[in-house]
């Protein structure tokens, strides 16, 4: 585990001290915060939800209970089952231009949802698939820059977010699939 940590700690220091430049830094510290994009999300939502027709509105709906479900369980199960400190809040020359906040380090929130959608989008729609991972990416890698959040936080919170993505992209495909059976059932009855 002494070597799992130490490489983990020598990506942290070169993501934190080594890269560390005024342009980096407000760049990264708009990327993390979720305020600077609930505006973006309703309006792309939105987009998806009148244009992307039924396969969109169960999108939508689908991100919806997704972001919930893993939001929670990061934060609510997860980061209180392992309790793991943030480096900012136990290593001394942690360079952190927010601060230090927050809860728990493990795992990630921001990489936990944002690969959630990422791999939810991705199964729906695959040509976006890599803005949506490159987007991800980059707020996954804010938290580690701006000294909140481990590299192996990082990792394990896109694992689980992937993975919970594309279970419930794969059921807005079949749920849609067996909406499509249904009407045409339903066409041939009335035929």
């Amino acid at each position: 585990m002494q070597v799992f940590y130490s490489i983990d700690l020598a990506i942290f220091y070169f993501l934190n001290h080594t890269i560390s430049t005024g342009f980096l830094d407000k760049f990264f510290i708009i990327i993390t915060d979720v305020k600077h994009w609930y505006i973006a999300y309703v309006i792309l939502l939105g987009i998806i939800f009148i244009k992307g027709g039924k396969q969109g509105r169960l999108a939508v709906l689908g991100i919806l209970v997704l972001i919930v479900v893993t939001d929670q369980l990061g934060y609510k199960l997860l980061k209180e089952l392992f309790q793991r400190p943030r480096p900012c809040k136990i290593l001394s020359d942690v360079f952190t231009p927010l601060g230090c906040n927050g809860s728990y380090s493990f795992p990630s929130n921001h990489a936990l949802n944002n690969f959630a959608a990422a791999a939810f989008f991705s199964t729906l729609y695959k040509k976006y698939k890599t803005v949506l991972y490159m987007v991800a990416s980059l707020i996954a890698l804010s938290r580690v820059y701006l000294g909140l959040h481990y590299p192996s936080d990082i990792i394990a919170g896109a694992a689980i977010g992937m993975a919970f993505g594309y279970i419930f992209g794969i059921i807005v495909l079949k749920l849609n699939t067996i909406i499509d059976q249904r009407k045409k059932v339903e066409h041939k009855d009335i035929a």
